[in-house]
């Protein structure tokens, strides 16, 4: 067995995303089939507590829409022309003994992911993105930032989000990771139904100010609730 978040939308300006544990039977194994059968029967476990339809957001979705919100998919405009959001999340990690690295924008989402130099470089201190600096807390900022930025230009289209009841990514586990695309869909869905997504991407302080109650109520978090703001 095997328990995994959905990721909620709710709307409220003090909790956008609401995170909920679905225990499922897991199929072992990293074949993409094995990968399928996990979404399916997370689905359908989700299901029976009335959480339908799900969307799962990964290159391993079974709906176009899902694969094409995958940020190994997604794609950001930049001076360097537009790289993905994946490549643009690594190579802008500024660590103790290194980064950025920025030749990873340019790099495949893939390749930029598994680059050596990201494990080896000591501990991560921020993100510099084009001369940008983020800071580590809020934990998700950065990378929700990035995405909701490539996703904005295209509001009336993410409209069809609305649709679903939740959204999974059968690659996250909260015990190894913190960021995660399908949370990031949820928390733009939020958005959207404030009519906040513009105001949030005005600034950089507009945007942490916005998202900075909610990322210290989720799970990922708990640590860090009564740390001030870098």
């Amino acid at each position: 067995m095997a328990s995994r978040p959905i990721f909620s939308a709710l709307g409220e300006s003090s909790r956008l995303v609401q995170e909920i544990p679905i225990t499922f039977a897991w199929n072992p194994g990293f074949a993409p089939v094995q990968k399928k059968r996990n979404i399916v029967a997370m689905h359908e476990a989700a299901r029976t507590k009335g959480l339908f339809p799900l969307l799962e957001v990964s290159t391993k979705s079974e709906e176009k829409l899902g694969q094409r919100l995958s940020a190994f998919n997604l794609k950001i405009g930049t001076a360097l022309g537009e790289i993905s959001i994946e490549s643009a999340y690594q190579g802008s990690k500024v660590f103790r003994g290194g980064g950025p690295y920025t030749d990873i924008y340019l790099m495949d989402s893939r390749s930029a992911k598994q680059d050596e130099r990201l494990r080896n470089s000591g501990q991560l201190l921020a993100f510099d993105f084009f001369g940008q600096k983020w800071p580590l807390v809020p934990k998700t900022a950065f990378y929700d930032w990035l995405y909701l930025s490539a996703l904005e230009p295209h509001q009336e289209f993410l409209k069809r989000l609305f649709e679903y009841k939740g959204f999974t990514d059968i690659e996250f586990n909260p015990e190894k990771s913190i960021n995660c695309q399908a949370r990031t869909c949820a928390l733009l869905v939020s958005l959207l139904k404030l009519g906040a997504l513009n105001d949030a991407l005005r600034s950089q302080s507009d945007f942490i100010s916005m998202v900075a109650s909610d990322s210290f109520n989720q799970a990922h978090s708990s640590d860090l609730r009564q740390r001030v703001l870098l």
